[in-house]
């Protein structure tokens, strides 16, 4: 379906062909009518699959631009999620007379208040720093017609959740609550329901729970052996660009420093760097100045990178839910991309979960784990060969 045939106003189809959108995704017409009704919605799609434009373009049109109040509410995990989210906003709402705008951690409150007073009609924003603004008092939900939970699975686990009741708690009258995620455990499920009212569910990953434009190819190597397969790995692909995923902030660092003089246009980022490094990071990542990134799961969740050919895993991810956002960098809006995974004897297990519940077919590169007997013991790290040199001859002392 075209968005053509929406009988959508004027300025929001001239900003949707100014960024080449011709074509719906299945997501954004599934859930176009459930949205522009207002019903609330709980909706699963791949990642890359355009849910934020599936949730804005409807909301763009139900927000009055005469009225100087907050009228969308949109919670978002991560900082740079948040200033994502905003940008694609900006870019439809371009030839209307909205204000979208961005509040998170890292970044002047001053200016942040400033901004509010002022006139906002679209908010954007992490839990942690809208709750600061509340507590200040600068904040006023009196008008929020919608609120938004974009990567909900993240939002309503235990480190959010309070977070997210308390924020919701605010919104005193009737409104629309709109969910948005590409996993849904059975437990975020049910703790969806306590803040919905008798939301229509729409799921476009319950036949395959992987996107099928992503080839995923695993390594059974020792850990010593991770730094030279992962060399060898990226010299005999076609890279456009690619993320490497560890899973804390020290491997980050160690990885980045090990491999930085076999890899140019690399660079590393973290939670640990300034919010003006992470930022000047992924606009660099984004315009194609660097060629690798290696990343911990501050990037894995929910960012769009065009240009990603390949999602490395050189730590295997903690559950089902992390794989599916670190492989959903790639192979976005039906592109193709590969994801590459190291597995050590202690991973095997939990990859034999992810391949059932994930409905993976694993590419291997070298030996099988999961159908040879070198499942119970981790290969040996190769040894280099020695060159035999033999001894010189002592001399032989005469007898005078």
């Amino acid at each position: 379906m075209k968005f053509t045939e929406l009988n959508l106003p004027e300025n929001i189809l001239k900003a949707l062909k100014k960024m080449g959108y011709e074509d719906m995704t299945p997501i954004q017409e599934a859930t176009y009518p459930a949205i522009f009704s207002g019903q609330d919605l709980c909706a699963l799609a791949e990642t890359g699959s355009g849910k934020t434009a599936a949730c804005a373009i409807p909301l763009i049109q139900k927000v009055d631009p005469e009225l100087n109040a907050i009228q969308v509410l949109v919670l978002v995990p991560t900082r740079e999620l948040c200033m994502q989210y905003m940008a694609e906003i900006q870019k439809l709402a371009a030839h209307t007379e909205l204000v979208p705008y961005a509040v998170y951690g890292g970044f002047d409150k001053c200016i942040q208040v400033s901004t509010l007073k002022h006139k906002v009609h679209i908010l954007v924003a992490t839990p942690g720093r809208l709750i600061d603004l509340l507590y200040d008092g600068v904040l006023s939900f009196a008008q929020v017609k919608c609120a938004i939970l974009d990567e909900a699975d993240e939002l309503l686990k235990v480190g959010f959740l309070e977070d997210i009741e308390f924020i919701l708690s605010c919104i005193l009258h009737e409104h629309q609550t709109l969910l948005f995620s590409a996993t849904m455990p059975e437990d975020i499920k049910k703790l969806a329901h306590d803040c919905m009212r008798n939301p229509q569910h729409i799921s476009l990953i319950t036949e395959r729970a992987g996107p099928e434009s992503i080839e995923h190819y695993f390594s059974y190597c020792h850990p010593k052996q991770k730094q030279e397969e992962l060399i060898k790995y990226l010299a005999g692909e076609v890279v456009d660009q690619a993320l490497i995923f560890c899973n804390a902030r020290h491997k980050v660092d160690t990885l980045f420093h090990a491999i930085r003089k076999d890899l140019k246009d690399i660079d590393y980022m973290h939670a640990g760097l300034t919010q003006d490094k992470r930022s000047g990071i992924i606009r660099k990542f984004r315009s194609c100045k660097l060629r690798y990134l290696i990343a911990s799961d501050v990037a894995g969740k929910g960012l769009d990178f065009s240009h990603v050919s390949h999602v490395i895993n050189w730590d295997f991810p903690r559950d089902s839910e992390q794989y599916t956002h670190r492989t959903g960098r790639t192979g976005r809006m039906g592109r193709k991309g590969k994801a590459f995974t190291f597995i050590s004897k202690h991973d095997v297990p939990r990859l034999r979960d992810l391949i059932r519940i994930k409905k993976i077919t694993p590419c291997w590169i070298g030996n099988d784990p999961l159908s040879e007997i070198s499942t119970t013991q981790e290969p040996k790290p190769r040894r280099k060969k020695r060159t035999f040199r033999p001894r010189p001859a002592k001399a032989v002392q005469k007898a005078e």
